[in-house]
């Protein structure tokens, strides 16, 4: 059998405290018998999504397997995620949330990876008899499991209020089911985290548990909850809600899923129904819900028959010198 392979991704700075994090996980998944690998977002020139869906369109009308048309380092990084079995990843906070670099890659995984895109599109087209190699890459349905490293320098932890659940952009689209998170504040009271034992500890601790979910034998222990936060929400587990405009409700934003708040001796309490976890978005369920809102409901050009005079008073419009 392959050794299983993990990778660790860092958006920090060289050598700072994000990318020791990551690597220090990844240095015992290596103890534990898996090889490794270590990728540099910042030495990856990634450009921003354009937003031209070429790759959905590609895939959505069986004439493309979701690449994308732009040019650059991103090949490197799609292909360690092709071959990896599990995936570490680890970002700086700026400014409450991830790094605009990390958004970037977030952005180009996004719908050209998505597995209900990618998997209806090579299903259909191994049924029509095309040639596997004109399909999306078969890797793509292999099961993986990841984790989130989130980093931050303020004292307060709420100055990190977005990061983990910005972090899920990285695992959602490929299904990657995430077993492990950690966020560490208050990084700028320590000159480096390689001075901070707990800090260390709790990311020898992360690689384990990667390794462990590696080793299950069954898919139920393969996806279990290793993290020591439980969070509000029982999929994402993280804390962050939204509530509705009337109050009746609440909604996790990561999952996209519905619940009920109550106060129980003084203490909220959250509950989601089996049926609402299921259809979270980190789920098939969930990205399948989406993928065929967009298929079938997404329109061609053409239903604007004037849509070219309706754009000529916007053309160029402010975009002189002041």
């Amino acid at each position: 059998m392959e050794q299983k392979k993990v990778l660790g991704i860092s958006f920090g700075r060289k050598m700072s405290n994000t990318d020791v994090m990551v690597k220090t996980a990844l240095m015992e998944c290596e103890k534990a018998g898996y090889k490794v690998k270590f990728l540099r977002g910042d030495d990856l020139d990634i450009k921003p999504c354009t937003g031209c869906i070429s790759c959905v369109v590609g895939m959505t009308t069986g004439r493309g397997k979701g690449g994308c048309p732009l040019k650059d380092d991103f090949h490197i990084l799609d292909e360690a995620l092709m071959e990896c079995d599990a995936v570490i990843v680890g970002c700086p906070t700026y400014v409450l949330s991830p790094t605009g670099k990390f958004k970037i890659v977030c952005d180009r995984i996004g719908p050209s990876h998505d597995i209900t895109f990618r998997k209806a599109t090579y299903d259909e087209g191994i049924a029509a008899g095309k040639s596997p190699d004109t399909l999306p890459d078969p890797r793509s349905f292999k099961k993986r499991v990841g984790a989130l490293i989130s980093v931050g320098g303020a004292m307060t932890k709420n100055w990190l209020a977005f990061m983990l659940p910005t972090m899920y952009e990285f695992t959602m689209s490929m299904g990657i089911d995430v077993v492990d998170m950690h966020e560490y504040h208050g990084a700028m009271g320590y000159e480096h985290v390689l001075g901070n034992d707990k800090q260390m500890e709790r990311m020898r601790l992360m690689g384990q548990n990667v390794a462990s979910a590696l080793q299950a034998d069954t898919e139920e222990e393969r996806v279990r909850w290793r993290g020591e936060q439980q969070g509000v929400c029982p999929v994402c587990h993280c804390n962050m809600l939204t509530v509705s405009e009337d109050g009746s409700s609440v909604e996790c934003p990561v999952c996209g899923i519905r619940g009920t708040a109550s106060m129980e001796d003084g203490k909220l309490k959250v509950a989601f129904s089996e049926a609402e976890q299921k259809r979270s978005r980190l789920h098939w369920d969930g990205k399948l819900e989406h993928s065929t809102e967009i298929k079938t409901r997404a329109v061609s050009p053409g239903q604007i028959p004037d849509l070219a005079e309706r754009k000529k008073p916007y053309i160029g419009y402010a975009e002189q010198d002041w």
